[in-house]
């Protein structure tokens, strides 16, 4: 039987749980004053007159603002010197003042206006009538063609290039929130693997999961989970129908959370009773995958090349080349921040060198259509002295979370 999978229940494991959110800090006015002085560097650099930025993470990230994406435009300018200017509905003004962090301009547009020629006006009164501006890449085509109409003395760009260089290098009070995040996440992971039992459903476990997250604090909403049982585990995005847990049942459960907006992603697979000798040597080929990619990823090497690593192993054990199956189907990892997959990528062809500040995942999925699949997820912060693990890897096939000591 494998150690710390069954022997309690969801009601137990909830009942146990506490709020873990009050030790956690959200990122204060002056990290983000400092992120809007450090695009605009990017921006001189690169040529680049103004930053439209739509409802989104990106949004958040310079501004502390958060919107949900509708037909409505909510966005943020942000020129290559000054403040910022707010783009709102009239009648949402109000209450964006009361969510503003950086102070700045609110330019209003009523509902029978067209909010995109708001925003050329905008650009334009900041002293640019012509020139260069970047492109939330979140932001909606209806949106993006309105501003190419209104604005067609200037040339647009995916903004991207001024946005990735900032957001892909976290600070320490960001890597504190995922660390966080992933804590919380891991808590639960351990109380889903004690919660198993014989004749559970998937849809029971997802349902369990979020509830656990609630109520260790996470913000609200569910960000993604996935629990597979057997065959089902090959299928790295999963099936559309849920399973009923077996005795011999490969287990996959991929999940995760958001604090004060910055995502958690931990996987994890084990046998729910006994394993057979083919399930522990895929497992450990898994293992040794991971840790390649782990071994890997040194100040200065290339995003490929942690990719190439982990894959290396998975061929050289009798799995496919490159995405054939059965083997690893999709790349190693990706980037994470406030974006559960966000720049860099772990993946041949990102020739992006590692550096201190940098968060990504390390996750060679093996997958065997009609058995089973395995994924081991964890996710690695660079320093200034080489990787390390925001979560300890797996332990082993008989105690992936080392509750035998």
């Amino acid at each position: 039987m494998t150690l710390g999978v069954g022997g309690s229940t969801m009601a137990a494991e909830l009942d146990r749980m506490t709020s873990m959110r009050a030790a956690a800090t959200p990122i204060g006015a002056d990290e983000l004053r400092a992120r809007i002085s450090r695009v605009q560097q990017e921006m001189q650099d690169q040529g680049v007159s103004a930053l439209h930025l739509d409802s989104s993470t990106s949004c958040f990230y310079f501004t502390g603002i958060r919107n949900r994406l509708t037909e409505r435009l909510h966005g943020v300018i942000i020129p290559a010197e000054g403040e910022p200017v707010y783009i709102s509905p009239t009648f949402e003004e109000a209450k964006l003042r009361t969510m503003m962090l950086v102070p700045g301009e609110v330019r209003r547009w009523q509902e029978h206006e067209n909010p995109t020629g708001v925003v050329i006006d905008a650009v334009r009164e900041l002293g640019y009538n012509s020139g260069t501006i970047a492109v939330d890449p979140a932001t909606p085509f209806f949106t993006f063609d309105g501003l190419r109409r209104a604005g067609n003395s200037f040339d647009f760009v995916n903004a991207v290039g001024v946005i990735a260089p900032c957001r892909m290098i976290k600070s320490a009070a960001e890597i504190a929130l995922i660390k966080h995040a992933t804590s919380m996440t891991m808590e639960v992971h351990k109380a889903a693997a004690r919660a198993l039992a014989e004749g559970v459903a998937t849809t029971e476990m997802q349902a369990f999961i979020n509830q656990a997250h609630a109520k260790l604090g996470a913000d609200p909403g569910v960000v993604f989970c996935s629990v597979l049982f057997g065959e089902a585990t090959a299928y790295p995005h999963g099936v559309p129908y849920p399973q009923v847990l077996k005795d011999g049942d490969m287990v996959l459960i991929d999940i995760g959370c958001t604090l004060h907006g910055y995502q958690s992603d931990i996987t994890r697979s084990y046998v729910f009773g006994e394993g057979t000798e083919r399930q522990r040597s895929v497992w450990n080929t898994e293992k040794a995958a991971e840790l390649a990619g782990f071994g890997a990823a040194q100040l200065g090497a290339t995003c490929e090349s942690v990719d190439a690593a982990a894959r290396k192993v998975i061929e050289d054990a009798g799995f496919g080349k490159d995405y054939a199956l059965p083997g690893l189907p999709h790349r190693t990892g990706h980037g994470v921040g406030l974006d559960v997959h966000e720049e860099p990528y772990i993946v041949r062809g990102d020739t992006t060198r590692l550096v201190p500040g940098m968060c990504f995942s390390d996750e060679p999925t093996i997958c065997i259509y009609g058995e089973f699949g395995i994924r081991l997820e964890d996710h690695i912060y660079m320093t200034k002295d080489g990787p390390v693990w925001f979560t300890e890897p797996a332990h082993s096939f008989d105690d992936p979370f080392h509750v035998g000591g």
